[in-house]
């Protein structure tokens, strides 16, 4: 059966749980191995936690990704995605990568909501690395975090919805992704109160289950490996990574 390490680089086994159950619906066929960070941050809510966290997905590669055909960096902003990358022998994808390409194919403009305002930034970079600046007109940031929305999702669901109809009226966003792993499931709730609006809602765990299973199966992915220079000599760090770091 075709493998997906699917990695959450943050600490909280809640949000590999979740990310899982959605995964699982989304693309039945793939056997779907589940990592969850071995050190960092509970949530990733700023540039040192999204920092730790690329470590915790390369740490949680080297220790789980031996037969898997390809990996999904499960965690919105894919911390890790090009040191991944660059040291996975099978395709790398991250759930706001798959976003972006699947926002770019749907509409000329897109924006993202998320929740956390320090997000923006690292988003809108990531955005300018991958090629989609020009395309994503805004980031908006709500109150609700991806972490705290299944406490209350009918406050949620109103505060995305008028987040959608926002960027849409004021950004002339055509299509939003609801960036955070903690908001799958959220986007077909969502989309009843847009759609008089043409909006469409993309869902980010959906679109990284999708992009991860095309790619397993053999794909092109649209950003080729680029295989690195290892460094010759670590220190300090888990043994599984320190073994793939060595030439």
């Amino acid at each position: 059966m075709t493998a997906v390490l699917a990695i959450n680089p943050n600490t909280a086994s809640a949000m590999t749980a979740l990310v899982e159950h959605h995964l699982r619906a989304a693309a039945p066929k793939i056997e779907w191995r589940m990592a969850t960070g071995r050190f960092g941050a509970r949530y990733i809510v700023s540039e040192a936690a999204f920092a730790i966290a690329s470590h915790a997905a390369l740490d949680a590669w080297a220790e789980h990704g031996e037969g898997c055909d390809a990996v999904l960096l499960a965690c919105f902003g894919d911390p890790g995605l090009f040191a991944l990358r660059e040291l996975s022998p099978v395709p790398v994808v991250g759930l706001a990568e798959a976003s972006m390409h699947a926002a770019a194919e749907r509409a000329p403009r897109f924006s993202i909501v998320t929740g956390g305002p320090r997000w923006a930034p690292m988003l809108e970079r990531l955005a300018l690395t991958l090629g989609f600046r020009e395309r994503l007109v805004s980031v908006r940031a709500i109150e609700i975090t991806g972490a705290q929305a299944a406490a209350d999702p009918r406050r949620t669901v109103a505060a995305l919805a008028q987040a959608c109809k926002d960027a849409h009226a004021d950004d002339g966003a055509q299509a939003v992704i609801l960036g955070g792993a903690g908001f799958a499931g959220f986007a077909a709730l969502c989309a009843p109160y847009v759609a008089d609006a043409g909006i469409a809602v993309i869902d980010s765990v959906i679109a990284g289950a999708k992009a991860a299973e095309r790619l397993a199966l053999g794909a092109p992915c649209a950003y080729a490996r680029r295989a690195g220079v290892k460094p010759t000599a670590t220190a300090g760090i888990g043994a599984a990574l320190a073994d793939k770091l060595v030439e």
